[in-house]
């Protein structure tokens, strides 16, 4: 445990040195990912500032989002679930994002056929892969500082290439297009901390690349 005012002090140097760039990128990450306009639900949406920058890069679009921990303010409209069943009903949305959320689940191959369940044309990830030098350890502390200063849960749960690909096939999803190497991080933080440890992937029924 950690006490308020160094908690205070993480979200502070957190928000100006990543936060705001993250943000930023990743907006247009998913805006770029998205091929079609529509009804876009986000997983795990937290204050929804991600999903805010989407609409505004892609005003066809508009987003709604869904966390098990609604916050006090919200930039776009959240409705709480229990983390385990959506509360919707099949295809009611043409896509659903899932922004660095799956990592933080006891089970991201659960979720992410929830996720499919949901969505008529496909669902977008962006989240990590635990390949490379260190890959573990870097991620942990990446989301430790990103995170630890707001109480979130860390299960530390990163998915190798083969776990992935497990995880799409169960819910009967594949990879229509996939993008590392994000831009995230200034240098020399991108030395360390961006490589290809993110991905963003667009995910469509299985029906849809055969």
């Amino acid at each position: 445990m950690i006490g308020q005012a160094p908690k205070t002090l993480l979200n502070s140097v957190h928000g100006r040195l990543i936060l705001a760039r993250r943000v930023q990128v990743l907006a247009q990450a998913l805006a770029q990912a998205i091929p079609t306009g529509g009804r876009v639900l986000d997983l795990g949406c937290g204050d929804g500032q991600v999903a805010l920058g989407v609409m505004r890069l892609r005003p066809d679009i508009a987003v709604e989002g869904v966390d098990v921990l609604v916050r006090p303010v919200t930039h776009i409209p959240v409705t709480a679930y229990d983390g385990v069943t959506l509360p919707f009903a099949d295809k009611s949305f043409d896509y659903v994002t899932i922004v660095d959320v799956l990592h933080h689940t006891d089970d991201p191959a659960s979720v992410l056929a929830e996720a499919a369940r949901v969505a008529r044309q496909g669902v977008v990830v962006k989240d990590h892969l635990r390949e490379g030098w260190l890959a573990g350890p870097v991620l942990r502390l990446m989301d430790w500082v990103g995170n630890r200063g707001h109480d979130v849960r860390l299960p530390y749960n990163y998915l190798d290439s083969a776990q992935w690909a497990a995880a799409e096939d169960r819910a009967g999803l594949s990879v229509a297009e996939r993008h590392a190497r994000l831009g995230l991080y200034p240098a020399p933080l991108s030395w360390v901390f961006e490589r290809k440890l993110h991905f963003v992937a667009r995910l469509v029924p299985q029906r849809q690349s055969a």
